[in-house]
């Protein structure tokens, strides 16, 4: 059966995959009702198409902190991808490269930053988690930087990890033959088996809880990377982002495997939107599994979206050919969308070609009799 779109993956991923192993990409915290709420919460707000617009010539190209891109779609860090598939995130890398936009790699990927680098040019960013001891953060910002990555995407909503009871039941924990190859030589590369998720227990013992936005003052000034905020879900801490020199924000609710009974993130992000007043770019990541959903994304202000999840399943799916195919159909879905609501560039997509619930109704001008 050929694969007509990006939600499809996800049921040959769970076929192919060990459970642990599935579980473990798939699910969210607790109830799960802000993973299901991220996906529905797109099916509420409607579009309001203008037609009659020569739409025969579409550019979809953008730019992100200064890097060109061909597409306002990029790649959101996910952890461990040679879970997936052998190839893991050297495949990420490349289907990226290919596509002419950004891979953002996890600080807990199976291959390096320096590996990565190695698969090709491309523009990378690089999510980091904040290490109770920061020599080891440092160093690792340091060897990112020097691997030509471009930007830092500090995740701020882990202080703990959040409660995923499918990974306390498989009791998770990376596979013996896959280490976190960013701390291999430092010691912190294995995780151990833990009386209920290997990784929760790994991040009681290694992540910082004590991490405030001093720290991001501090990261400044070990790093020329700008640092982009990931994890911000309310106006009051996007001022405080800004004030404190965030480059950009990506509004996530860490694929909702964190705080359940969060908003999705496609409803917080005006909110996010309005309070960074155009000072720095605003991006979405979680829940987006069409074109429409991207469309719909940069209506409500977003520069760009990130997506995880479509990335783990395709590459375990069909490797990077998979992810290839995902970047390709929400390419292809986005620029229909563009065309069907008529727009001809990124700039032309306003708020006005959406509606949401939240929306005052349009009211028709009176007829004159």
């Amino acid at each position: 059966m050929e694969v007509t779109n990006v939600t499809e993956y996800q049921a040959i991923a769970k076929e192919k995959l060990p459970k642990m192993v599935y579980d473990y990409y798939a699910s969210g915290a607790e109830d799960q009702w802000t993973l299901a709420e991220n996906r529905n919460a797109f099916s509420r707000i409607l579009f309001r198409p203008r037609i009659l617009i020569d739409v025969s010539k579409i550019d979809l190209s953008t730019t992100v902190l200064g890097f060109k891109i061909s597409m306002p779609i990029m790649i959101a860090p996910t952890a461990m991808q040679k879970m997936a598939h052998p190839e893991g995130e050297y495949a990420t890398a490349r289907a990226a490269s290919a596509a002419g936009t950004i891979m953002t790699l996890s600080s807990w990927a199976t291959s390096s930053v320096e590996e990565v680098a190695s698969t090709g040019p491309g523009i990378r960013f690089f999510q980091l988690y904040v290490y109770k001891d920061r020599n080891v953060v440092a160093q690792l910002v340091r060897r990112a930087e020097r691997a030509g990555f471009k930007a830092i995407a500090l995740t701020v909503d882990t202080p703990r990890l959040g409660r995923r009871e499918a990974d306390i039941k498989n009791r998770f924990v990376l596979p013996p033959f896959l280490t976190l190859k960013n701390f291999e030589g430092l010691d912190l590369g294995k995780m151990d088996q833990a009386n209920d998720s290997g990784l929760a227990s790994y991040v009681a013992g290694q992540i910082d809880r004590t991490l405030s936005w001093k720290d991001v003052k501090w990261l400044q000034s070990i790093t020329s990377m700008p640092i982009l905020v990931k994890g911000v879900i309310t106006a009051e801490d996007t001022r405080l982002a800004v004030q404190n020199g965030a480059a950009g924000i990506i509004v996530s609710n860490h694929g909702a495997r964190q705080l359940d009974y969060v908003p999705s993130t496609i409803m917080a992000l005006e909110e996010v939107v309005k309070a960074a007043q155009g000072r720095v770019p605003v991006f979405l990541d979680g829940g987006v599994r069409r074109g429409t959903d991207v469309f719909k994304a940069l209506a409500l202000g977003a520069s760009g979206i990130f997506i995880g999840r479509p990335v783990v399943f395709s590459l375990a799916a069909e490797g990077e050919a998979g992810v290839r195919k995902v970047l390709q159909m929400l390419r292809e879905e986005f620029e229909l969308t563009m065309a069907l609501s008529g727009c001809r560039s990124l700039k032309e997509i306003t708020r006005d070609h959406i509606m949401t619930e939240w929306d005052a109704p349009h009211t028709l001008p009176t007829a004159r009799l």
